[in-house]
């Protein structure tokens, strides 16, 4: 029973220590508003990362393209998770590139991108920021630990200040959900 109160406790922990500071708050309502600016130009979000992190930047995407919590339009967003891709790039250029190649593909100017690292130092996520911005596209980095690299190369970091990754993920995932609720209040207010 100890280690469950005590994986629980490190989860309130994470949350607390992110929600006291108000510079975090305001980052989530800046990120917010770059995908509804996006949305409203017909632009797209586009979302990546490994392991739970492509899980989570999977759930992002379907809750936008499919539903969230009421009926509504589908948005234009998209993970970066196609095996076929993935294993082509991996193959043919390195496991380094398979988000990169993908966005060098896709992103245009106008464009958002979630780049989603517990370490902020993937280096496939990495360059995939490099070229989402070089292709004009804003930035939104959903990090961990110190934000490592990705930190200062996003337009706007979301930095879990925690050493723990499934805390990190914990609160990625909590983070997410705002983020697709604040996009829906925006573009769909009847729904709220």
């Amino acid at each position: 029973m100890d280690y469950i109160k005590s994986s629980l406790s490190e989860a309130q922990e994470a949350l607390n220590t992110f929600v006291s500071n108000d510079k975090n708050l305001k980052a989530i309502k800046e990120a917010t508003d770059l995908m509804v600016s996006a949305f409203k130009n017909n632009s797209k979000v586009f979302s990546c990362g490994n392991g739970g992190s492509m899980c989570d930047a999977s759930h992002f995407a379907e809750e936008l393209t499919g539903r969230y919590r009421k009926d509504r339009k589908a948005l234009p967003a998209v993970a970066i998770n196609d095996i076929g891709h993935t294993t082509c790039v991996a193959n043919d250029y390195g496991y380094e590139y398979v988000f990169s190649r993908f966005l060098e593909g896709w992103a245009n100017d106008g464009d958002v991108f979630l780049a989603i690292s517990t370490s902020g130092n993937s280096q496939n996520v990495i360059n995939a920021v490099e070229v989402a911005k070089a292709k004009g596209a804003k930035v939104v980095g959903l990090l961990g630990k110190d934000g490592g690299k990705l930190s200062t190369m996003v337009d706007v970091p979301l930095v879990i200040d925690c050493k723990i990754t499934d805390r990190i993920q914990e609160i990625h995932i909590k983070i997410i959900h705002i983020l697709i609720e604040g996009i829906e209040r925006q573009l769909f207010p009847e729904n709220y």
